[in-house]
């Protein structure tokens, strides 16, 4: 039978002494990302100004760790660096290396440092030993912390064979994510194809039934926390605004503390709205993938486009479309289902399903699709048939 490698995350709970290894070998991480950038700069900036050729222009990972090894770990100032281990500062490094190269190939914009408590630094750990990455069903060996209790029991298959693993800080809590080889469980999927439209009116509209599914950032529960994230965020602004008014030395230390506890009030509650988004787009993509359709059609959105609209920018950042794009590509992926991709200029809201012509002068307020020929439908509905029956697509 095939293997498949599966991604397990959960919350662990580690010793004072476990929290202080972790925040220590993060902010080595971090310190060794940011300077590995700055100093690819400094040598690009040379090149420029014409005082190295372009072949000295540019210092890869492994010269930058080596760099690090013999030159900057010997000196005293700098011993702090042993706090974190070899294979997790490399991996911090390669993955500032990965950052800048994608810029100089324009896949993407100059990669930013990263910011003390602001940025996401993960930890990671290779399986080197036989003794690396045990799994117990309370508690999980991490490799230089030992064991370290899971907050959640169960949820990661005991005695799983763990390929590599990381550790992360969010919001003051700790999680460790393990890679692990898996058997497929793909299954026969013998029912009909699913077109799905997403929007923002409604997350998801699926081909297979009538009912939508509901956005979730209008309901109740979410606009609550929102509302408590804008108080708490206020909040957060005035003590810094206070605290440039001040002056008093012995006044300081003690706004800065406050201040720290107030960025992680603000963290948890961006936080927990993640997780509620988060967990409703698992639930929807569990629940279309238990229908076992032979293929499901989507639409390859321009999100980065949508953005550029100030007044749906907010709206279409919170509905997460890539994160649901990549979960339900891997779901299909290990479940053998076909998922179908759409172009973006495909005109499924504009085309009619039942003659199908096109309805050009279609606007984004006419919520119910009327043709010429008598056919009357919700207008998303009417765009999930089309992309289920959609001839020309490309394969996820």
């Amino acid at each position: 039978m095939k293997k498949l490698q599966r991604a397990y995350k959960v919350e662990i709970k580690p010793t004072p002494s476990q929290i202080k290894k972790i925040n220590q070998s993060i902010g080595v991480c971090r310190w060794l990302y940011n300077e590995y950038l700055a100093t690819n700069n400094k040598l690009y900036a040379q090149f420029k100004e014409g005082l190295i050729d372009k072949k000295q222009a540019f210092m890869s990972a492994n010269d930058f760790d080596k760099y690090i090894n013999n030159e900057v770990k010997v000196l005293d100032e700098y011993s702090w660096i042993n706090n974190c281990g070899s294979k997790a500062r490399k991996k911090a490094i390669k993955n500032a290396e990965t950052a800048y190269k994608r810029f100089f190939k324009g896949q993407s914009s100059f990669p930013k440092f990263k910011k003390k408590n602001k940025s996401d630094v993960k930890l990671y750990f290779p399986k080197n030993n036989k003794a690396d990455w045990k799994i117990d069903r309370h508690r999980i060996m991490i490799p230089t912390l030992k064991n370290v209790r899971l907050k959640e029991y169960g949820y990661i298959p005991v005695a799983a064979k763990v390929i590599s693993g990381t550790v992360s800080k969010k919001a003051n809590r700790y999680y460790v994510s393990v890679i692990i080889d898996t058997e497929n469980t793909s299954q026969e999927n013998m029912n009909q194809g699913i077109g799905i439209d997403l929007g923002i009116k409604d997350f998801a509209i699926c081909s297979n039934t009538d009912k939508p599914y509901k956005n979730i950032n209008k309901t109740q529960r979410v606009r609550k926390l929102e509302k408590k994230l804008l108080r708490e965020q206020r909040k957060l602004s005035r003590k810094y605004e206070s605290l440039k008014l001040r002056n008093k030395k012995e006044k300081g230390e003690a706004t800065r503390q406050n201040i720290q506890k107030q960025i992680i009030k603000v963290q948890i509650l961006h936080q927990r709205l993640a997780n509620i988004r988060t967990d409703y787009i698992n639930k929807v993509v569990s629940s279309v993938v238990r229908n076992k359709p032979q293929y499901i059609t989507i639409e390859d959105l321009n999100v980065k486009g949508l953005m550029k609209n100030k007044h749906l920018s907010k709206a279409v950042a919170e509905q997460k479309f890539y994160e649901f794009r990549n979960k339900l590509t891997n779901k299909c992926h290990a479940l053998g289902i076909e998922l179908r991709i759409v172009n973006r200029f495909y005109p499924s809201s504009k085309l009619c399903h039942s003659c199908g012509s096109i309805k050009k002068d279609l606007k984004l307020k006419d919520r119910i699709y009327k043709c010429e020929c008598g056919y009357v439908a919700d207008r998303d509905y009417n765009a999930s048939l089309n992309l289920r029956d959609a001839k020309i697509y490309n394969i996820a």
